[in-house]
């Protein structure tokens, strides 16, 4: 590596460094009002709050690397250009872009790291928060049972006038779990704690009454009165148990376990397929059969059940777009890390943004853009109006086009606007407006 080569890729380690910093504080701290509300009215203690914003760091790190990129790009060769540096190298007869091929080196090695990342890392930690935040809905259940609301867990609703945090006054709960009549149970205090690792919750109701009609005399009412009564609400999530559940979202699966699942749902597709060809065969036929007992009854019954499989198709196609989807996620975002590479360098030696207050704002709005696209593409495939393939990788196309058109205007020494000639001059219009 020569002595140029070197010096443009050591002039991106800083900006790089500081721009992770930067920007995944800044994602972070979205996160970080997002949860505040739940961790002041849950109490929670110091180190689930940090295990938290832990299992949130992977997620916020896929985002905030692609950016970091074109930050320092976009910073090293704006002060590169603000220097006259790149016009120094121009007028010794070298080619810029010829010194970049160590920056575009490292650019795809950190796009490969970021698709093993994506693909290990990421779903592991999304699958760990999911059953963290779980966790914590049920974490100090009280909190979560709002005085002069109805708040219905599973199979029970629950109504108190009064709550302080630590106990419960003028409670009614209706308990829905037994069959076709509910029971009502009264109490004039009362506490609910977490139990069994966190998928029960236990109601200590004490001076209360038990309402309840005889399940096989409806007719008949029961009246008990209680000095204390013990309810307990069982698998609040029967697919979580907050540690190690087996469930996960398309959001918490590698590629490969995307994959495995699509070949499943397209084996369920050609499955419900038989049932549908079945159920239209025995309509044909019932319709042709004129004095068939019950014709319109077994021909509604029949159409009902082929609504029910033609529902059941749509959600397994849905599933299989959002999977592949999920699967083109991985890649393209990662592969964007090269693709902001190509834009970081022109866009800086075109803008001469020199500083990092300049750097962050004109990256922003790039990576906002590609951010949005990106969003539009992933809700119009998961709908089915364009292919999971186009949705995902479209903004990388778009972008590279950009770059290419940038680079080629770079060369020809075009340059879109002096970003710090710019500052000066709505901070020179601000002054005269005040």
């Amino acid at each position: 590596m020569k002595i140029l080569e070197r010096y443009i890729l050591k002039e991106h380690f800083a900006p790089f460094s500081i721009s992770l910093v930067l920007v995944t504080f800044v994602i972070l701290l979205e996160q970080i009002l997002d949860i505040l509300n739940v961790i002041f009215e849950k109490h929670l203690p110091i180190g689930m709050v940090m295990e938290v914003f832990g299992l949130s760091l992977p997620f916020i790190l896929a985002l905030s690397i692609p950016m970091s990129v074109l930050m320092s790009s976009l910073n090293a060769f704006g002060r590169l250009s603000t220097d006259n540096e790149t016009t120094a190298m121009k007028a010794c007869g070298v080619d810029v872009y010829s010194k970049t091929a160590p920056l575009f080196i490292m650019g795809i090695l950190l796009a490969i790291f970021m698709v093993f990342f994506n693909n290990k890392v990421l779903p592991d930690s999304n699958h760990k928060l999911r059953n963290m935040m779980l966790k914590i809905a049920y974490y100090k259940p009280m909190s979560a049972i709002k005085a002069g609301e109805f708040t219905t867990i599973k199979n029970h609703t629950i109504f108190v006038r009064e709550n302080d945090g630590s106990e419960m006054k003028d409670i009614i709960i209706y308990d829905k779990s037994e069959g076709r009549y509910p029971q009502t149970i009264t109490a004039e205090r009362g506490t609910i704690i977490q139990g069994s690792n966190g998928t029960s919750l236990r109601a200590e109701l004490y001076n209360g009454q038990m309402h309840e009609r005889d399940r096989e005399n409806p007719n008949k009412y029961q009246l008990r009165n209680f000095e204390k009564f013990i309810l307990t609400i069982s698998d609040i999530d029967s697919k979580s148990d907050f540690e190690s559940s087996n469930y996960r979202g398309d959001r918490e699966l590698s590629s490969k376990e995307l994959r495995g699942r699509i070949v499943t749902a397209e084996k369920e597709i050609t499955k419900v397929q038989g049932e549908m060809d079945l159920l239209k065969n025995r309509i044909s036929e019932t319709y042709e059969q004129r004095k068939l007992p019950e014709k319109s009854k077994i021909i509604r019954s029949s159409q009902a059940m082929l609504k029910l499989k033609r529902d059941h198709l749509e959600d397994l196609h849905e599933d299989i777009r959002s999977y592949q989807v999920e699967i083109h996620k991985k890649y393209s975002i990662s592969f964007a890390i090269i693709i902001f590479v190509m834009i970081g360098i022109p866009l800086g030696m075109m803008t001469k943004t020199g500083g990092a207050g300049a750097s962050f704002t004109i990256s922003s709005v790039v990576f906002l853009f590609y951010y949005i696209s990106l969003v539009a593409g992933e809700s119009l495939a998961n709908k089915g109006f364009i292919s999971p393939f186009l949705s995902m990788w479209i903004s990388n196309i778009i972008f590279f086009i950009i770059a290419v058109i940038l680079i080629i205007q770079s060369r020809r020494e075009k340059q879109l606007f002096d970003f710090n000639k710019l500052i000066k001059a709505i901070s020179k219009k601000l002054r005269k407006i005040t």
